[in-house]
């Protein structure tokens, strides 16, 4: 019997590791084109940390190691708790500086 020239697991991890960088071209095309400093905070946060988590999952599927898997599982995790850490204390302070007031107040008026 033969085997495929890319099985199936090549073609997942392939997969994975696209729509990951995928996500992250919509994270950074969200920061640059996103008006105003909560919205590219909400898009940097939740593609990048969905892409990275992609890629995490690619990475430890490629490899046969657990050890690997287990590194990567961490990562992912620490960045699901430091990433909503980062984007409150960014909107925290865009608040403080009244950057999104003046634009509220700006909105209203017209």
């Amino acid at each position: 019997m033969t085997e495929a020239v890319f099985p199936i697991g090549d073609w997942m991890i392939a997969a994975l590791l696209v729509v990951g960088a995928l996500f992250f071209l919509v994270a950074a095309v969200g920061v640059v084109k996103l008006p105003d400093a909560l919205t590219r905070m909400h898009a940097a946060t939740k593609a990048g940390t969905l892409g990275a988590g992609l890629m995490l999952l690619a990475a430890s599927l490629a490899s046969a190691d657990a050890g690997v898997a287990v590194r990567a599982g961490a990562i992912f995790l620490f960045l699901l708790v430091t990433a909503p850490i980062g984007a409150h204390v960014i909107g925290r302070t865009v608040w403080r500086r009244q950057q999104v007031r003046r634009l509220m107040i700006r909105e209203l008026k017209d």
